[in-house]
């Protein structure tokens, strides 16, 4: 059974979520008080509505009862955002995704019921600072404070030595848990003595205070 999400609030983050969530198989929902956008989208989600997310009587009849998730992307509309997180708790939704445009729109958003907060505009930031730092990281994911995913190529002087050789984990504190070779095939079954070459990329687990030591 496919997962059935809402998304209230459809600005540029909220059409990129409907787009991707849609394309790998979701129920997809869309609330906007933007008559334009919601027929833009019809044709893509599984419902379109038109709707005040600023009138809890019409966030009330877009039906959100019996989704598996909605999503609150409005993060510029501190108002909009309170009223449709606590619609949505009151329809027995059990998680409720917000988004925000600050530490203290965040805080407020979890007082009033959210379950998760997501920072876009600091998450783009972090992944970007990351890569700049270092030429040898493709993409940079957080998984919380304190751990990250990085897609990275091979430092120079790891090029033509195996991971058992090298010993990634007692000198950098990473462990290696899929290699992408020149083909583009990614796997998990990793030949811990099979030389790495110049054209893999490395998805590597980390702390994130031992990336110091894996950018210099």
């Amino acid at each position: 059974m496919n997962k059935s999400i809402a998304i209230l609030g459809m600005g540029r983050f909220g059409q990129f979520l409907a787009e991707e969530l849609s394309k790998n198989g979701a129920d997809v929902l869309i609330a906007d008080n933007d008559e334009k956008i919601v027929n833009q989208y019809s044709g893509i989600v599984s419902d379109a509505v038109i709707a005040d997310l600023t009138d809890t009587r019409s966030i009330k009849n877009i039906g959100l009862s019996g989704m598996d998730l909605v999503i609150v992307t409005m993060g510029s509309s501190l108002e909009a955002s309170i009223l449709c997180v606590m619609v949505a708790k009151e329809c027995g939704v059990p998680r409720v995704i917000a988004k925000a445009a600050s530490d203290r729109m965040g805080e407020i958003l979890r007082l009033v019921g959210a379950d998760e907060i997501i920072y876009p505009e600091k998450e783009s930031a972090l992944q970007n600072a990351h890569k700049i730092l270092s030429a040898n990281f493709l993409e940079y994911f957080s998984l919380d404070e304190d751990l990250c995913i990085i897609n990275m190529r091979p430092k120079a002087e790891w090029i033509g030595k195996s991971l058992s050789e090298l010993r990634l984990r007692n000198r950098y504190g990473i462990n290696v848990v899929a290699i992408r070779e020149k083909d583009g095939s990614l796997s998990a079954r990793i030949d811990p003595e099979k030389p790495l070459t110049e054209d893999a990329q490395i998805l590597v687990l980390s702390e994130t205070k031992e990336l110091k030591r894996l950018k210099d």
